[in-house]
Order: C-alpha cells, then structure tokens, then sequence
C-alpha cells in the first residue's frame, strides 16, 4: 500500500506540473485523458532538450568579411594624415631662427652695408634728455643705409627745399672719424666745405637762402670778429655762422681763419657735421672728433632705426648712462606686447578655419571610416548577463550592400512546422496531505 500511494502521489504531482499551463493546440482540440507514463516522459523530454545554437555565419561570408577587412591601422585609431611641421618640438626654434634670418638678410638688402644696424651710446642726437619716439636718442638701433656721396643732404639745403629727417633739416650720417677707429659717430651733416688753397674755403650753401642783415637770416658770413655780416659762400677765411640751429635753435660759429683751419678742419674738402644736441661743431677746437668729413670716410645714411633694444648692448658692456628712463619703460612695455601678440597668432592658427580644404576632407573620411567599422565589428561578450538592446534593422544596416543580421528564429515558435514544444512552468510545491486523508484515498 505505502508503495502505491508513493507512486499514485508522484502521478497526481507530475499532473499537476504539465496541465498548470495548457499548450495552444489543447485549446483548439479537444481535451483528452493522458497518462501519467506519456506526460511524465514528455515533461522530461522538455526540460532536458539541448540549448539552442547560437547562429553562426557562412564560411564564404566569413571570407568576404576578411577581404573587406583594411589592411592599414585599426580603425579605432586615427588615422595618419600626413606629417606638419608645427608638430615638432623644433618648430618653434625654427621658426624663429628662419625669422632672424630673414630679418638679417632683409636689412643688409635695404642698407647694402654690414654690419646694417649700429647703436647709438650718446645722447649727442637727443632734443632734450626725454626720449622723444621718432628721434635718436641713446640706446636706439640705427639702419646705416649705403649712398653716394653726392647724395646726402646737408643741413643748408635742407633748409631750403624743407628735407628733414629726424627732427631737423638734412641727412644724419654715419662715420670714421678721421677715417678710422672702432666706433663711428652719429651727427648731422651742416654744410659741405670745399678746400680752396693756400687758406680759404667755398661754402655750399644754397643762393636763394636768407642771409646776412636780412629778416629771418639763416646764416652770415663775417671776414674778421666784430666786422659786418655778409652773404659771402666763396673764399672764406673769416667765421661762418649758422643762425636758429636745433631743437633749441642756437647759433653755431664755425671758424675759418688760416691760422685754426689746418688743426681742426684740415686741408681738404669735407662735411661739416655736429649732433642735435651739441652747442659745436665736431671739427671745432678745443677738441674736435674729426676733421672735414671725407667721401670714403661716410659709412651710410641713417635710414630708419629700432627704439630702445639697443640700451641692452649698452647695458651688458657698462655703458648705459646715457640711456633715458622711458627708453627702458617703452621697451618692457613693448616685450609685453610682443609676447602677447605673439600667443594671440598662435592660437589663431590653431583654429580650423586655417586647415586646408584637403586636409579637412581627409579626416572626415577617415573619421567617418572608422566610425562605419566600429559599427560594423562583432559584439563583445558581457561578463554578466545584463539585457541586451534588441537591434533593429536601422542598427543593423544603413544603406544598401550592409547585411542585416539576425538570429534564425527559436525552435519553439509558432512558425516551426509540427507541434510545438511545451512551455513547461514549474508550478507552486503542494501542500502536503494529512496521513489521515492519505488514509481515505486509499480507502477510496
């Protein structure tokens, strides 16, 4: 008896656990007894039926997918366009070498002279001790332009026709004094004198300039101290006098006698020169720089000049005194704007207006390339089963010639020919019965 309860027991449970959830082809027959042998055999056979296959491709897709396969650099990396030279770290030092070069070579083209710069180290040309920007002054840089002699424009004939460079009628020039030594002087040619034996000299000054007792004389020639003025330019042996000279317009007494010429002027012909802001003439006594100014003693023509950079020569060889106070401050003020100027151009050609039409289509394509094959390569397997987003067939292809792929459909649904296979659902575990109601049902 306890063994056919055991077995009648083990029939009405597996009952249970197959009818809970009826199939669909039991609602459209009609319902019939089954055994409990038949059910329990179809129930196992269920529940232990091998796991579905994932789907897998063709050998002969395979292979087409590995021919289309690039052969270059993975796609996820970017793509090599080709190499800019802004890249390097020497680009930097290059460009501003190639800078200085070009600068340099640049200069000695406009001058024709080398070296093509020179510093001024006095205050000789200076309107006052204030720098004044557009004139020289000490610790500027000062182009020496190569011309002829004839030329240059003296301070005389500036006078007339209304050339000036500097701040004051005529030519600054460059010289030796005396036709040699190691640093050349910087002053303003006056008047051009010409040496006429034994003692007398002819000045060229410009006939139609006003001159000796008129009104708004520029000049007066007087043959001995004390005599009357005159407008005398030839066989000179007196004292010339310059009226209204500078930038605080004085007079400049050049003398001629024979008795003085021979030491400070010399015998020859020259250019008579003096600085701005001297109150004499460089070939006047007691202790003249140099005598007339020869053709082949001229270095150039000032033509041109850099403010301020050259007070750190002047600086590094102990010899800035003479530097004004605002030539330091201007020219901390224009490093500052420099390098910001400097950082402003940089990052504006980092921006993307300044890339080449074929620069920029060569990364979207690639861009675009490896887009297209991160889409395109095989999902990664998840370590922890977490759901998946069902792919659509938007996901799965865009465009045409890309193979949609999806999975074959299960082997229980509705479409598979035959009966389908049971949905089996592990029901709630009965109750278990009183021995007393065992006891009836065997009775029963």
């Amino acid at each position: 008896m306890a063994g056919s309860r055991s077995s009648r027991r083990y029939d009405d449970e597996e009952d249970e656990e197959v009818d809970d959830e009826p199939d669909e082809d039991d609602d459209e027959e009609t319902p019939r007894r089954r055994t409990s042998k038949s059910v329990s055999r179809r129930a196992r056979r269920t529940v232990h039926r091998p796991p579905v296959q994932r789907w897998r491709r063709s050998e002969e897709e395979e292979d087409e997918e590995d021919e289309e396969e690039p052969t270059g650099p993975l796609p996820w990396r970017k793509k090599p366009i080709y190499w800019r030279a802004r890249d390097s770290l020497f680009f930097e030092p290059l460009v501003a070498l190639a800078i200085i070069v070009v600068l340099i070579v640049s200069l000695w083209a406009y001058t024709q002279n080398w070296p093509p710069v020179y510093v001024v180290e006095s205050n000789s040309m200076q309107h006052g001790p204030d720098d004044h920007l557009g004139l020289i002054n000490a610790g500027d840089m000062v182009l020496a332009q190569k011309i002829p002699f004839s030329q240059i424009t003296t301070y005389v004939d500036g006078l007339q026709t209304g050339y000036s460079t500097y701040g004051e009628p005529g030519d600054v020039v460059l010289y030796w004094p005396n036709g040699q030594g190691s640093t050349p002087v910087i002053h303003r040619a006056m008047v051009y004198l010409q040496w006429d034996p034994p003692n007398f000299y002819n000045a060229s000054i410009p006939s139609g300039l006003p001159c000796g007792t008129a009104a708004g004389a520029e000049f007066a020639y007087f043959p001995t101290q004390g005599a009357t003025a005159t407008c005398a330019t030839t066989h000179l042996d007196g004292y010339l006098d310059l009226y209204h000279v500078g930038w605080n317009s004085q007079t400049v007494q050049i003398d001629l006698t024979p008795g003085d010429a021979p030491s400070t002027l010399g015998d020859q012909s020259g250019l008579l020169t003096m600085g701005d802001n001297n109150s004499r003439p460089d070939q006047s006594a007691p202790n003249p720089i140099s005598s007339l100014v020869e053709p082949n003693w001229v270095i150039g023509v000032a033509r041109g000049m850099i403010p301020w950079f050259g007070a750190v020569k002047l600086l590094l060889d102990g010899d800035a005194s003479h530097v004004p106070t605002q030539s330091w401050e201007l020219m901390g003020l224009t490093i500052v704007g420099a390098i910001l100027a400097a950082f402003g151009i940089h990052y504006a050609l980092r921006t993307e207006g300044i890339e080449t039409p074929l620069r920029r289509k060569e990364e979207d394509e690639a861009r675009a390339e490896a887009e297209e094959d991160q889409a395109e390569e095989p999902p990664k397997r998840r370590w922890f089963p977490w759901p998946r987003r069902k792919a659509t067939e938007e996901d799965d292809g865009e465009g045409e010639g890309v193979r949609q792929r999806t999975r074959p459909p299960p082997s229980h649904a509705s479409s598979r020919r035959g009966r389908p296979a049971p949905h089996v659902r592990r029901s709630e575990k009965p109750k278990r019965k009183h021995p007393s109601e065992d006891d009836e049902d065997d009775e029963l």
